[in-house]
């Protein structure tokens, strides 16, 4: 299967390990570990590179998740006026998160690297069940739904 490419400048990591979803803290709280691409770089090499660039944490990217408006075919592919997927979202709006790439990545090694952008305190592993509180893309949200119920 060869890797999809996109167009795309940014691209969001889906890492799940033991029933946990791991985030980075940002300007606007807690969210998918997010970044951009170099040029000519896949979304897969990309959200691995950022990841671990973040994190610390050592990811292989590894598939795409299907996203933009032609995949907004639920409720929880749009984002609403408060800025969360889900039910409260506007009719016939996608909003910008689902036009972002999000790439599933597998946890290659549970202990992180000192080398992490972000402090300990910035990263976390979300247990599934909440998060159902974190704003995520409809498409993630599809995804994870076959982890746990969120």
């Amino acid at each position: 299967m060869t890797p999809e490419r996109t167009d795309q400048g940014v691209v969001q990591a889906v890492v799940v390990y033991d029933g946990r979803l791991l985030l980075a803290e940002g300007p606007d709280g807690w969210a998918l570990p997010t970044g951009g691409r170099e040029p000519a770089e896949r979304a897969e090499a990309a959200a691995a590179r950022l990841v671990y660039e973040l994190t610390g944490y050592l990811v292989d990217g590894s598939t795409v998740l299907p996203s933009g408006p032609e995949h907004a075919d639920s409720p929880d592919a749009q984002d609403g006026p408060d800025g969360l997927a889900g039910p409260h979202a506007a009719e016939g709006a996608v909003g910008a998160r689902d036009a972002v790439p999000a790439v599933v990545c597998q946890l290659l090694s549970e202990t992180p690297s000192d080398d992490a952008r972000l402090a300990p305190a910035q990263r976390r592993w979300m247990p599934l069940a909440e998060a159902a509180r974190v704003p995520l893309p409809g498409a993630v949200r599809r995804y994870l739904e076959g982890h746990a119920s969120v």
